[in-house]
């Protein structure tokens, strides 16, 4: 192989690949570099398939020359220098690019001084509700209603409700809506006496959200761990017996057949909370008004101009873990018997570990906020961006969430939802994750699971692809513009 052909293509590449060097600012000059080292990757392969092609052509004694040329002292030390020189380019650039970044967070400080306290403070409209006051005076009102769920079932053979968990966006401390806030609440429910849950996964359909069915069994309360003094086995006692002394079972009044059944159960959830409300001594001062919804409890509290929605969802949790199968609304037409399962609890508790190590000035809640009010009206879920936060906040330190970092954070918020289009794949956040604080606890098929990819659909159907990409560049034109002008 001609060794001036070889040393050229090095010193192409060479020139080639310390070019893009500069000011790392914007995002278009991002996408300049990334574009052109897809170019220097593919003009890379090129060369070194011409360097094999070159030696191929070589007659039978190519290789006794090309070993000669890698003898060849005077080659060696060219060789070696080139490299030297390669390597101390390749540093200088790093270091130039490294300054160029530290530049970069002195001009946000700068503008963090100005700009950024007019955009934060003025133009980008947040909750009008105080949304921590809001979760408290629910928690309060979940406690006491607690209080009287209890006495009221103490001797009945409904389902026991637990204390209730504060899920969902106003919890986690964001709200894709300026006003209208909802707080949402997740109540467990463990089985009556005589009664025992079992969990069923259906396995009809191949969907992203796995759906269980709550079978529930009487169990014998004449011995063991069920034995009960004032109440009639079930199972043991005859029937006739059963129907004139005691209440009737879990399986007669909240279940379809065998299995607990979601919109029974919503309809005596109503009138508990209809029924006790008189009783609490928010009623004093508070007016409730019942909101219609078929698979859970919902309802407003108002005094004068102030009010509070509030949306009660009863669920099963599996074991011991934060993953429930709950009442939240699954796929149009969901049979009333099927629970989808829920990660909300496991999500509250993430973003709950992340507010005690962040920063007093970290802003990733407002970058989550300004993200899910730009997507409203776009193909975007709410869910989809709340996902990719999660991802960056898993990896990125949160130091790196404070003021002087907000235009850096949602330029990569920004990025990582167009990568994740063009490759067609945004995995599930808690599923077959690795890297969860130790606090949440997953069901083993959870932690060993493989992903589920939200954007497969994406992969499937190129029209919704082509349609998804259209509506990135439509939220990143709003993006600019709030940036620009405020809300």
């Amino acid at each position: 192989m001609d060794a001036i052909t070889f040393f050229l293509m090095l010193l192409e590449s060479l020139i080639q690949y310390v070019q893009p060097v500069g000011d790392v600012l914007d995002e278009e000059k991002h996408l300049r570099m990334e574009l052109r080292a897809k170019r220097l990757e593919r003009k890379r392969i090129r060369l070194e398939q011409q360097v094999e092609q070159l030696t191929l052509k070589q007659s039978g004694g190519a290789w006794g020359d090309l070993l000669c040329f890698v003898l060849q002292p005077w080659q060696v030390w060219a060789v070696t220098g080139l490299l030297i020189v390669l390597f101390g380019l390749y540093f200088s650039w790093r270091k130039r690019r490294d300054e160029a970044e530290d530049s970069s967070e002195g001009d946000e400080d700068h503008v963090s001084d100005n700009y950024l306290r007019w955009l934060l403070d003025e133009c980008i409209q947040w909750p009008v509700q105080d949304l921590k006051r809001g979760c408290e005076r629910t928690i309060d009102l979940m406690d006491n209603y607690t209080v009287y769920f209890g006495h009221v079932l103490s001797n009945s053979f409904y389902p026991v409700l637990e204390q209730a968990i504060g899920v969902g966006s106003a919890f986690e401390g964001w709200s894709p809506r300026e006003q209208d806030v909802v707080y949402r609440v997740l109540i467990p429910m463990t089985p009556p006496r005589g009664h025992s849950f079992h969990l069923e996964l259906d396995s009809a359909g191949q969907r992203q959200v796995r759906n269980f069915r709550v079978r529930v069994q009487l169990e014998c309360t004449c011995t063991g761990e069920q034995q009960a003094e004032d109440m009639l086995c079930f199972l043991h006692h005859p029937k006739e017996e059963l129907r004139r002394n005691q209440d009737p079972s879990l399986l007669d009044t909240l279940c379809t057949g065998s299995y607990l059944d979601v919109q029974k159960t919503a309809r005596w959830f109503y009138q508990l909370v209809r029924a006790i409300w008189p009783a609490l001594p928010q009623s004093h001062n508070w007016h409730l008004v019942l909101l219609p919804s078929t698979r859970s409890c919902q309802f407003k509290v108002t005094k004068r101009e102030a009010s509070f929605r509030i949306e009660m969802l009863f669920g099963v949790r599996r074991g011991d873990s934060d993953i429930f199968v709950s009442s939240q609304p699954g796929y149009a037409g969901t049979p009333s018997i099927l629970w989808p399962e829920t990660y909300d609890v496991a999500e509250m508790k993430f973003f709950k570990h992340i507010a005690r190590q962040a920063p007093p000035d970290s802003l990733h809640l407002r970058c989550l906020q300004l993200f899910s009010r730009l997507q409203l009206g776009t193909g975007f879920s709410t869910y989809t961006l709340k996902t990719i936060v999660m991802h960056l906040l898993n990896t990125i330190p949160v130091s790196r969430w404070r003021r002087r970092y907000f235009f850096r954070r949602l330029r990569d918020i920004n990025g990582n939802l167009r990568c994740c289009l063009e490759e067609k794949c945004l995995k599930h956040f808690i599923i077959g994750n690795k890297r969860l604080p130790q606090e949440i606890s997953l069901p083993l098929d959870i932690a060993l699971a493989q992903p589920p990819n939200l954007f497969q659909h994406l992969a499937w159907y190129p029209v919704a692809h082509s349609q998804a990409m259209s509506e990135y560049q439509d939220l990143r034109r709003r993006l600019a513009n709030v940036l620009l002008n405020g809300f």
